[in-house]
């Protein structure tokens, strides 16, 4: 696929977004500007302040209290606590501190953070709530500690560590903590020799935030793994994951496994930007911009209806802004 003519990023477009989260982190991101400037900081005190990053917060502080049944729920609260991390809630910021606070306590001996989780006995569970990680959830709870600024506390480098544990040459594996007895002897629907796409995404996005990982043997096993999943023939799965046409179609929140969620993932580390792959995957997301390269999105969740990127009809300031960065960090 060859990639499509590089267009000027239309910051004018972004700017005048009305998602001051939109405005925010272009200001950051694309322009590079300091977070002193003072239209910086003009958008993260209205991004605060807006109805709908507050709902969000709203959503967040709810952690705790509703289990994990399957771990695409986009309305979980786990995905709420990310996507404030995309945006750049820290952990200082109103309303953060109890929630953060909430995550944090609840740490397991293998050093990953827990979930409230629930597992049907028609998977190998017990059926009822128990606080316990997957490596499908743990790694998320990670990266939005370490993105909201806490990569200095012991607690969230000790879950760093527990996270390089799990790690193969393959990537990571479906896991769960071996401790858990309600979590019983569920595993994915998949080989257990396979890797596990989603939970591989998810360990690459923590470790993404800790600079002294990033180049490691264990960012490369991932890395390699989902590039050679894209390079695969459309049918070849890990798990019930695949690369074929759903995989293809942009969406947000970073909930699972599509192209948008790791192609973002994969830009963040350097050494995978010459890759011809991973040059393949921003192509096939570039191709799908209009003629003033603005994205729309290809697929929603129905729990984020009302936000722009979970519009299927009109262009996305915030989409269009995820793909403009991540050809930024790659050159392209």
């Amino acid at each position: 696929m060859e990639y499509p003519k590089k267009s000027p990023i239309d910051q004018h477009w972004l700017l005048a977004a009305p998602e001051p989260w939109t405005r925010y982190r272009t200001l950051l991101d694309l322009q590079g500007r300091p977070a002193s400037d003072p239209e910086v900081d003009a958008s993260r005190r209205e991004m605060l302040a807006h109805p709908q990053v507050r709902g969000l917060i709203a959503t967040a502080s709810t952690w705790g209290e509703h289990p994990f049944k399957r771990h695409n729920d986009a309305s979980h609260p786990i995905y709420a606590l990310s996507t404030l991390a995309d945006f750049g809630l820290r952990v200082d910021d109103p309303g953060m501190p109890a929630v953060v606070e909430k995550v944090m306590a609840r740490q397991s001996p293998q050093g990953a953070f827990q979930s409230l989780i629930n597992i049907s006995p028609a998977f190998g569970g017990s059926g009822e709530d128990q606080w316990a990680w997957m490596a499908c959830d743990a790694p998320t709870l990670l990266y939005v500690l370490l993105a909201m600024g806490l990569g200095g506390d012991p607690r969230p480098q000790r879950a760093a560590e527990a996270l390089l544990w799990l790690a193969t040459v393959d990537g990571w594996k479906c896991a769960a903590e071996p401790t858990a007895p309600e979590v019983g002897k569920f595993r994915g629907p998949g080989r257990k020799s396979d890797p596990c796409p989603i939970a591989t995404v998810y360990a690459l996005k923590a470790l993404a935030m800790l600079p002294e990982l990033r180049q490691g043997p264990a960012a490369h096993a991932g890395a390699e793994m989902l590039l050679q999943h894209w390079a695969a023939p459309r049918g070849q799965k890990y798990y019930l994951f695949g690369v074929g046409s759903d995989f293809r179609k942009l969406k947000y929140p970073f909930v699972w496994y599509d192209l948008l969620h790791v192609a973002d993932v994969l830009s963040r580390f350097p050494f995978v930007h010459p890759d011809p792959r991973f040059q393949q995957m921003v192509a096939a997301i570039a191709t799908q911009a209009d003629e003033q390269g603005h994205l729309t999105a290809g697929s929603m969740y129905q729990s984020w209806k009302g936000w722009s990127f979970a519009d299927k009809k009109t262009p996305s300031p915030w989409l269009t802004f995820l793909v403009w960065r991540i050809r930024m960090r790659v050159g392209i």
